[in-house]
């Protein structure tokens, strides 16, 4: 974790004081996590996370910033899980009867352009469909096969996916979150205190995460402490 660089906060101006129980200190006018902390928060959201997995319920990974959105589609596409990687559209989940019905024009495009049916268009309206398709595909295509609401959401940066917290929390939908300490934990069940920009930091939630459900999905029991230390760009704690 500590080589990952989760344990790096903000600048120390821009803390959030709910995030100051989780805060170590400061260095350099950067805030500083307390990973004693982290370590056993993040745990648990994985033990959760695999519980779930095990049970065949599905784990909605969000994370659509520039930092975030490449690892958030590799590794749940590793686990089989739907994602969101590129922007957040209002009701994705509050308004799921909407998102279905342009899931459906998805799928009706992708066959179109697979059994030749662009091929048979005008150039203009076979242009149209494409970009159609491509807008579409940009936008649902980690969630197409989710067949309907899912039961838990992963967050990376809690403020910047505000509004998917918000829709779960109306739903009911758990929320597992990595905070940062100039961010807010509301909403959040599950918090996983840390460095929510570094790619090495991401890799290590999204790695973990993505093990976790495959682990629940293969029945795989394993000990809180092994979860971390097998996750990739982890180290121990005390490191």
């Amino acid at each position: 974790m500590l080589k990952a660089g989760v344990h790096f906060g903000h600048q120390t101006r821009y803390w959030n004081p709910k995030m100051g129980k989780y805060i170590f200190g400061a260095r350099n006018k950067i805030h500083i996590i307390n990973l004693e902390k982290t370590l056993p928060m993040f745990n648990e959201a994985l033990t959760f996370v695999e519980r779930l997995a095990s049970g065949k319920n599905k784990i909605l990974f969000v994370g659509t910033k520039r930092s975030a959105g490449k690892i958030v589609a590799e590794e749940a596409a590793r686990c089989g899980s739907p994602y969101v990687d590129h922007r957040w559209l209002g009701g994705m989940l509050t308004n799921f009867k909407t998102i279905r019905q342009s899931i459906k024009r998805l799928r009706e495009l992708e066959v179109q352009s697979e059994d030749g049916t662009f091929a048979k268009l005008t150039k203009k309206e076979a242009l149209m469909r494409t970009r159609d398709l491509e807008k579409l595909d940009r936008s649902l295509g980690g969630i197409k096969d989710m067949g309907g609401l899912p039961d838990a959401l992963f967050v990376i940066d809690v403020d910047h996916e505000r509004i998917a917290i918000t829709e779960a929390n109306k739903l009911g939908i758990p929320v597992i979150g990595v905070v940062d300490t100039n961010s807010s934990p509301e909403g959040v069940d599950y918090i996983i205190p840390g460095n929510d920009d570094a790619i090495r930091a991401i890799q290590l939630y999204m790695g973990s995460m993505a093990d976790a459900v495959i682990r629940g999905r293969n029945n795989v029991a394993g000990g809180a402490d092994v979860f971390v230390e097998e996750a990739p760009a982890a180290a121990a704690v005390e490191g």
